[in-house]
């Protein structure tokens, strides 16, 4: 059966162009000008991975992935315009799993559509248990837990969180981790990761300007700490 996308935008030429290619190569297209419209659109037609714009009228994609994420855990990918350096970061802090900018090239659209459906429909190992410290990561329930308290991450800091447990004390550079959460990797979007751990650290340290589980390794990347206090 196909994939559904759900494009979001108002710039109706993009979003043509963008449907006829995806349909080309096999997927089933669904599209929306606005967050408004798009959220009761995602909940008929319940869609794989989300292509989203984030300046629209009506209701933004800020506005959108906000109200979305209560219903559902659907991919997104933001389409950005370049100079939007703003809009990338706080998507991303906001859930978003990955962006691409404005002008693209179809062919980089379609592998990153193609990474992110192959990370959403991976069958995790059963019975993969990590545990370090008071931090706990079931792979198979998707289930985090800090000092016996369940926490909420998305499915990149999920999978950011269980590559560092898996080898705890090891430095992983940018690029190794955007290829865990992404499962490919392009120049230039490692700022990407820095994102996400920056996500994962609000919600599984105490204090997240000081972390003691997600280090940070100058000039390589981040580890998971072995040597908790």
């Amino acid at each position: 059966m196909a994939k559904t996308i759900m494009v979001i935008d108002d710039e109706e030429r993009l979003v043509s162009l963008v449907k006829a290619y995806l349909e080309q190569n096999g997927f089933r297209v669904v599209t929306a000008e606005n967050g408004r419209d798009a959220l009761f659109l995602a909940r008929q037609e319940k869609p794989d991975l989300i292509l989203l714009d984030i300046m629209m009228p009506e209701m933004d994609g800020y506005e959108f992935m906000r109200l979305h994420q209560r219903e559902s855990e659907t991919p997104i990918i933001l389409l950005t315009a370049k100079v939007d350096e703003d809009d990338k970061i706080i998507g991303l802090e906001m859930g978003a799993d990955d962006y691409i900018t404005k002008p693209f090239s179809p062919r980089e659209l379609m592998a990153r559509i193609r990474a992110r459906l192959r990370r959403s429909g991976k069958n995790t190992p059963t019975g993969q248990i990590f545990r370090v410290g008071k931090l706990m990561l079931d792979q198979e329930s998707f289930i985090v837990k800090v000092n016996d308290q369940r926490v909420d991450l998305t499915r990149s800091e999920f999978d950011l969180l269980a590559a560092l447990m898996s080898s705890p004390g090891r430095a992983f550079s940018r690029l190794e981790l955007l290829d865990r959460v992404q499962g490919t990797v392009f120049d230039g979007y490692e700022r990407t990761i820095d994102v996400h751990v920056k996500n994962l650290r609000s919600k599984i340290e105490e204090n997240p300007r000081k972390p003691r589980y997600v280090e940070t390794v100058y000039g390589v990347g981040y580890r998971l700490s072995i040597e908790l206090p």
